[in-house]
């Protein structure tokens, strides 16, 4: 039998496109967030057959009050690099229960 190692899990993700729908939240536990999105252009090979550029907008949020203040400073449709984690959130709805995955921004950072 081949012997296996096991190697840490990597939650390792990094975005880079245009930041959008910036918002700061206060959470019923009372902590805060600034949730945001980022609009991210796929590569050329996954455009579409009339060789439009296709995007995806992946839902981001920051809980560490440097990332808050980073993200703030950021003016709609700026270029930012985004670096974290991927996350799965649960919380009651009004229908039931609810889900989200986004990405937990660890660093923000302008790119020219």
């Amino acid at each position: 039998m081949p012997d296996r190692t096991l190697t840490s899990p990597v939650n390792t993700v990094v975005i880079e496109g245009r930041i959008t729908g910036i918002d700061r939240r206060t959470m019923p536990s009372g902590d805060e967030a600034v949730t945001f999105r980022v609009v991210v252009e796929r590569p050329p090979r996954d455009r579409g057959p009339t060789g439009r550029v296709r995007v995806d907008t992946l839902d981001c949020v920051g809980w560490r009050a440097d990332v808050r203040r980073r993200v703030e400073a950021c003016d709609e449709g700026e270029h930012v690099r985004v670096e974290g984690t991927l996350r799965r959130r649960f919380w009651r709805a009004g229908a039931g229960p609810a889900s989200r995955i986004e990405v937990e921004a660890r660093r923000v950072t302008r790119v020219a």
